[in-house]
């Protein structure tokens, strides 16, 4: 089943008379369960790609579908709600709330949700753990490391279960060890629930953890090939 469809995606940012084409027609589709890397250079499109995927900004032209909606004609309400119920997002800046807990950033996807605070405490307080942060639930972003915050913003995106993951450069601010078990948890995810996972990456762990690489060069697809 495909997760993800692109088809002729164009993105133009403009400044000033100038005009910056950061994707010139991409056309690329993923199937549910992947587990793959947008690869290639700074200012290459792999960011804006993903972010395009998540409905965090709009295509000046082309088709996406992400689990079979369209997203260029949908309402912003109900993108809102694809973001919310299906799509996890990890940060290369985190993202996380200042003023909450490790735990009470965690938890906030699956309070707006409308989780019970009983299951979502508890489902927070289980994926800290998983990420290494057992005990550390208390402290708020700013008493924690920098990978620590990132682990944070990974059990974020998946503590609710989402159909996807989008993960900008998420190794970016781990050392080697950590990062690898943050990847070795994703890849455990993705092989018993069928997640999918889209990375945007320079780093060479994450894709010799990838099964599939898309490099991206120019706002083009320059080369698509999996790997087991």
């Amino acid at each position: 089943m495909i997760m993800v469809a692109c088809e002729d995606v164009k993105k133009i940012y403009r400044q000033g008379k100038m005009e910056v084409r950061a994707l010139n027609g991409v056309t690329l589709s993923v199937e549910r369960g992947e587990f793959m890397a947008l690869a290639g250079p700074s200012g290459s499109g792999k960011t804006t790609l993903l972010n395009l995927i998540g409905g965090l900004d709009s295509a000046d032209g082309g088709r996406i579908v992400v689990d079979g909606n369209s997203l260029e004609t949908m309402r912003s309400s109900d993108l809102a709600d694809l973001r919310l119920r299906k799509i996890g997002f990890v940060f290369q800046s985190f993202n996380l709330i200042p003023v909450l807990s490790a735990l009470e950033n965690v938890e906030f996807i699956m309070l707006l949700q409308g989780v019970p605070t009983g299951e979502r405490r508890e489902r927070a307080a289980a994926v800290l753990e998983e990420v290494g942060l057992a005990g550390m639930g208390n402290r708020r972003p700013a008493e924690l490391s920098g990978g620590q915050q990132q682990r944070v913003a990974v059990a974020r995106a998946i503590v609710s279960g989402p159909s996807i993951v989008l993960a900008d450069e998420p190794t970016a601010n781990l050392d080697s060890v950590t990062g690898s078990g943050l990847l070795e948890l994703m890849r455990r995810m993705n092989d018993e629930k069928q997640v999918t996972f889209i990375f945007s990456t320079h780093d060479r762990m994450v894709m010799d953890h990838a099964r599939r690489i898309v490099r991206i060069l120019d706002g083009r697809v320059d080369e698509d090939r999996r790997q087991e």
